[in-house]
């Protein structure tokens, strides 16, 4: 099945080399795979994992290892931002 992975900030680095403007790129995952799996699967560093997205909707910490993708789904990514 197909999902887009979004990344973003220093985490578009991880993505592979079909990405498309930058932050995103549409993958090939099997079939009950999920979040967590992407995780390492992409090589992201669980602690820049920081904000993570399925259509918008927020996954928490905990629950990443057992949300299983559907097909079409958007992950999205994002480090920790630092600022004042």
């Amino acid at each position: 099945m197909q999902i887009t992975l979004k990344l973003f900030a220093s985490l578009a680095n991880y993505l592979p080399s079909n990405k498309k403007n930058g932050i995103e790129a549409d993958i090939e995952v099997a079939e009950g795979s999920t979040i967590g799996d992407m995780i390492v699967r992409f090589n992201i560093p669980s602690k820049s994992a920081h904000l993570v997205m399925v259509n918008g909707v927020y996954i928490k910490p905990d629950q990443r290892d057992e949300h299983v993708l559907k097909e079409n789904d958007a992950l999205a990514i994002c480090p920790p931002v630092a600022g004042g």
